[in-house]
């Protein structure tokens, strides 16, 4: 077998497990270890379809309904920032994405898991959840990381599991769905790659139905806490991927 099968495989299960746990990370997760032997534009395809994948796993094993009024404002942003992602896609320096990506969260969420009091933000508007969905929808088009954002936002407004798992689970599928299709108008995504695609669904399913069961069971303060906790862990990763090469 392949080395990039065995990175896809290993990557997916991890993946996979994590975004059915939490409702994010699949991208940052599978790039954690894609990220050491894999060309840049294929882990990006695979990280979307895999997110995606996960996404439609998810709708049909952790459903939270549907709540247009407090989801549009993200679908409108995400919808204005996917495109720009995209176009950026070929021009970034995925090495240095990564490692400011990887600071931000090492330095931000291990501050919001210690600190006594859990600093909580008032709602601050549509404009600003639109704003959110924006970023998030330029983080999509860069390889799926839809969630990032939107994940930070809702935690810093102290939400619990169920109405934060509401906006990423619908934006996530929403961003993820988009993204893809700009991939394949773009060309991003060639033929070349599904063989990639078809050893990666398989691999994350069980994984992803196994996390999705252990979502059920946490309450909304182990949930806060593992988030931080595996945004830490996807910043240190990243982070540690990038660092060599942007160094040497």
């Amino acid at each position: 077998m392949d080395a990039i099968y065995i990175f896809i495989i290993v990557g997916g299960i991890a993946a996979g497990f994590v975004q059915g746990l939490s409702g994010f990370a699949f991208g940052m997760t599978a790039m954690s270890f894609w990220a050491w032997g894999m060309d840049p534009v294929i882990a990006a395809s695979l990280a979307v379809f895999g997110a995606l994948t996960g996404q439609i796993i998810a709708a049909f094993t952790v459903k939270r309904g549907f709540d247009w009024q407090l989801l549009l404002p993200f679908f409108v942003g995400g919808a204005i920032g996917i495109p720009v992602g995209v176009l950026l896609l070929p021009m970034l320096d995925m090495d240095m994405f990564k490692a400011l990506l990887g600071a931000i969260l090492i330095i931000w969420c291990p501050s919001m898991l210690f600190v006594s009091r859990f600093p909580k933000l008032q709602p601050k508007g549509r404009v600003a959840d639109g704003a959110i969905g924006l970023i998030g929808g330029v983080m999509s088009g860069f390889g799926g990381f839809a969630g990032i954002v939107p994940t930070l936002w809702c935690t810093l407004q102290g939400m619990g599991k169920d109405k934060q798992r509401v906006i990423i689970q619908n934006f996530n599928l929403g961003a993820l769905i988009f993204t893809m299709l700009a991939y394949l108008y773009k060309g991003i995504i060639t033929v070349t790659m599904l063989p990639y695609f078809a050893v990666l669904a398989p691999a994350m399913l069980i994984p992803s139905l196994l996390g999705a069961r252990l979502y059920h069971r946490i309450s909304d303060v182990a949930f806060r806490r593992l988030v931080l906790s595996l945004l830490t862990l996807s910043g240190i990763a990243l982070l540690s991927s990038s660092l060599p090469k942007l160094l040497a």
